[in-house]
C-alpha cells in the first residue's frame, strides 16, 4: 500500500531529521542524528534512485542531518559546503557561489511570486496487515523473508516510476522531458505510534530532476500523483508474491469496509491477530463516525467514495498520538510478542507459520498458476469501465495487478504481464476518446481517455445487518456484478465447446474463433507445469473456468451483492409504494364514506418486471461469449 504526502514549508526538513529520522519519537535537543540512531538502535536513513549520480552520491550511502538540509530544505546540492567554499577561493562573489548550488530555480524566487514551494513528496510504502503480523510473530528467517520482500517491492516501484512516470516540466508546465532519474531518501520504522507493528518505509522524493543538459527543473507532480495507485498496486503484487513464493504461502480476499473492495491478505492469519496489530483502526471508528454524522446532517446524503476517503483522513488526523521513544527491534519484537501471547495463547503465536502454511497449500492445490489472458483483459476492461467510465492506461495496469493479485493468489508469474493484459484490454475493448487537435501538443499516450464498450450494470439496495440501514451497492460492487456475467459466459463457452468436441462436423472458423478469445497461448500466458501446452476448446473452457470461480471471493459466488430480495427497497420503489399505500387508504375512506366516482390509482408494481429490469444478463456488461 502506498500513501503521498507534500513537503511544502521550509522547515519540513527538520520534522524528517528530528521525528521521522528518529523512528518518529522527539531526538533530545543538541544530540546528533547519527549518534540518536545508534543510541535507540534505528537504521539510518539511506540514498535511492539513478538521480544520485549527478549529485555525487551513491545508492545506500547514509543520509546525513547536514544534507537534508541543504536537499530537502533548501533545494541545493549535497554538497554545496565544500561547492561554496571552493568558488570562493577562486574569487567569486558570495551571491555567485550561492546560486552555483541551487538545483533549478531559488526558493526565494519562488517565494516572491507568492507561490508555496513544494520541495518533496513523501512515498509511504506499508505492507498488508497481515504480512505485518507475519513479520512480527514470526521467527528470524520469516522477519529477514518479508523485509527482504519489502525492500525489493520498493526499488521495484521506484524504478517503474523512473521508467515510465517521472518527468521534468518547465516554461509553466509547457515544456516537458523524461526524467533521467529520481533522488530518494529512504526512512524505516518498525511500529506506529501506538507501539504496535508497522513495518513501513518513508521515502522523501525530491522534487527537482536533472536534464541531458544538465540543468535542473521541478519534476511533475500532477504526473506522480495520478499514477500513486499503480504504483502501490505494483508494490503489494511484488512483495506479496516473492513472500509467498519463498514460504509456500497464498492469498484471501477480507473485506474491511462494505462494498468497498477487499483486501488481499495472508491466509491462515486470524482477523483476531489483525485486529491486535490494527490499533490506529480502532481509534478511528468512533471519530470517523462521528465526522459523518456531521457530513450527512450538512449535505444531506452519504459521502461518496472520494468523501469517505478525506474523512478517513481527517479521522486520522484527529486521533494522532504524540511522538513516543523509540525502541530497537528485537525490544519491540518481545514485546510484541509477549502481548500476544498474553491475549491469544502461545500455542496460537507459535502455530502461526504453519497454520498459513497449511491454509497456503489448501488454495495452492485449488488454484493453479493459470491465467489466461483474452479473459483478464474482458475483466480488467469490465471494472475499470464500470467503476470511472472514462479511464486512461494507469488506471487498467492497476487493475490488471490487482487482477493477478486476486487471480494468482500468491503464485509468481512471468515478468510483463501486468503491462500485456492492459495493452490487451485497451486494444481490445476500449477506445479512444482524445483526439489531437492541429496546433495543440499531442497528449502522452498515459494521458489518453478510453471507454469501453461495456453497459453500466443497474444499481441496487443491499439489506443491512447489525441494526445498519440498507445501503446502494458501490461501484465496485457494481463492477463485480459486471465481472459475474463474464463467469457466465464462461459457462456457456465450456457448454458449447463441448458440444463442439461431440460434433466432429463444426466448422474450422468457429475453432478459430474461440481460439482466438481463449489465447492460452499469448506469449504471456502461464499453465500448469504439468499440463500440456496444447488443449482442447472444452479442455481450456474447464481449465478457465474452474480456476477463475476457484480465485473469485466466496461472497461473490453466493450471490450476496446481486440478492433480489433487497431490489424492492430501492428509494424508487419505496416512493411508489408509498403512493400505492396512501391511494389504497384514500380509496378505503371513500368506500366506507359511500358510493363514489372511483378514481384512478397507480398500478401496482410487477415484481417480476422489476427483477427482469435489474437481473444482470449473462452477456450484460461483458460484449459477446468468448464462443461466439
Amino acid at each position: 500500500m502506498l500513501s503521498v504526502a507534500k513537503v511544502q514549508r521550509r522547515n519540513a526538513w527538520r520534522y524528517y531529521v528530528r521525528g521521522v529520522a528518529f523512528g518518529d519519537g522527539r531526538r533530545p535537543v543538541g544530540q546528533s542524528l547519527k549518534g540518536a540512531q545508534e543510541k535507540a538502535g534505528l537504521p539510518p536513513g539511506v540514498w535511492m534512485g539513478r538521480g544520485l549520480a549527478a549529485l555525487g552520491l551513491t545508492a545506500g550511502q547514509t543520509v546525513t542531518e547536514r544534507q537534508m538540509e541543504l536537499v530537502f530544505g533548501q533545494l541545493r546540492h549535497p554538497d554545496a559546503d565544500r561547492i561554496e567554499r571552493d568558488l570562493l577561493d577562486d574569487g567569486a562573489d558570495p551571491e555567485t557561489a550561492r546560486l552555483a548550488t541551487v538545483l533549478g530555480q531559488p526558493v526565494e524566487e519562488i517565494e516572491r511570486r507568492k507561490v508555496t514551494p513544494l520541495f518533496a513528496l513523501d512515498f509511504t510504502f506499508r505492507a498488508q496487515a497481515s504480512l505485518i503480523v507475519l513479520w512480527a510473530l514470526g521467527d528470524d528467517h520469516t522477519r529477514r523473508v518479508i523485509e527482504r520482500a519489502h525492500e525489493r517491492a520498493i526499488d521495484t516501484a521506484l524504478r517503474w516510476l523512473e521508467d515510465e512516470v517521472a518527468e521534468t516540466r518547465w516554461s509553466s508546465g509547457r515544456q516537458r522531458a523524461k526524467a533521467p532519474g529520481l533522488v530518494v531518501a529512504k526512512w524505516r520504522h518498525f511500529d506506529n505510534r501506538d507501539g504496535f507493528p508497522l513495518l513501513h518505509d518513508h521515502c522523501l522524493v525530491l522534487n527537482r530532476a536533472q536534464r541531458p543538459d544538465g540543468s535542473w527543473y521541478a519534476l511533475d507532480t500532477v504526473r506522480l500523483f495520478q499514477n500513486v495507485v499503480a504504483a502501490g498496486t505494483l508494490y503489494t503484487l511484488t512483495m506479496t508474491t516473492e513472500v509467498c513464493e519463498e514460504l509456500g504461502l497464498a492469498t484471501v480476499p477480507r473485506e474491511v469496509t462494505p462494498g468497498l473492495r477487499p483486501v488481499m491478505e495472508i491466509a491462515g492469519v486470524d482477523s483476531e491477530l489483525i485486529d491486535w496489530s490494527s490499533t490506529r483502526r480502532e481509534q478511528m471508528a468512533p471519530v470517523l463516525e462521528r465526522i459523518t454524522d456531521k457530513y450527512v446532517k450538512k449535505h444531506k446524503r452519504l459521502p461518496g467514495e472520494r468523501g469517505r476517503s478525506g474523512l478517513g483522513w481527517w479521522a486520522a488526523q484527529d486521533t494522532r498520538r504524540e511522538k513516543k521513544n523509540p525502541k530497537p527491534l528485537e525490544q519491540l519484537r518481545a514485546w510484541w510478542r509477549a502481548s500476544a501471547i498474553l491475549r491469544f495463547g502461545q500455542s496460537m503465536v507459535d502455530g502461526l507459520l504453519e497454520r498459513c502454511r497449511a491454509a497456503g497449500k489448501a488454495i495452492r492445490a485449488r488454484v493453479g498458476p493459470v491465467v489466461d489472458t483474452a479473459l483478464a483483459a474482458i475483466d480488467v476492461a469490465a471494472i475499470v469501465f464500470t467503476v470511472r467510465n472514462a479511464f486512461a492506461r494507469r488506471h487498467v495496469l492497476a487493475e490488471a495487478r490487482r487482477h493477478l493479485l486476486e487471480t494468482l493468489r500468491g503464485r509468481a508469474f512471468t515478468r510483463g504481464l501486468d503491462d500485456y493484459i492492459a495493452d490487451a484490454a485497451l486494444s481490445r475493448h476500449s477506445r479512444q476518446l482524445t483526439v489531437p487537435q492541429k496546433g495543440r501538443r499531442a497528449p502522452s499516450p498515459d494521458r489518453l481517455t478510453y471507454t469501453a464498450d461495456f453497459a453500466w450494470p443497474h444499481r441496487w439496495w443491499i439489506a443491512g445487518t447489525d441494526g445498519k440501514p440498507p445501503r446502494e451497492s458501490s461501484r465496485y460492487e457494481r463492477a463485480r456484478v459486471a465481472s459475474l456475467a463474464l463467469q457466465n459466459a464462461i459457462r456457456d463457452a465450456r457448454i458449447l465447446s463441448s458440444v463442439r468436441d461431440e460434433a466432429p462436423a463444426a466448422t474450422a472458423s468457429a475453432a478459430a474463433r474461440d481460439d482466438q478469445n481463449h489465447d492460452q497461448a499469448a506469449p504471456h500466458a502461464v499453465d500448469h507445469p504439468d499440463r500440456d501446452a496444447a488443449l482442447t476448446p472444452a479442455q481450456q473452457a474447464a481449465a478457465v473456468h474452474v480456476h477463475q470461480q476457484a480465485a473469485m471471493p466466496e461472497e461473490y459466488l453466493e450471490g450476496r451483492t446481486t440478492d433480489p430480495e433487497t431490489w424492492l427497497y430501492t428509494p424508487k420503489n419505496l416512493a411508489r409504494l408509498a403512493a400505492l399505500t396512501k391511494a389504497s387508504e384514500a380509496r378505503s375512506r371513500t368506500i366506507a364514506d359511500g358510493p363514489q366516482p372511483q378514481q384512478p390509482t397507480a398500478a401496482a408494481p410487477d415484481p417480476a418486471s422489476q427483477r427482469q429490469h435489474h437481473t444482470p444478463q449473462p452477456d450484460q456488461g461483458r460484449g459477446p461469449a468468448p464462443s461466439q
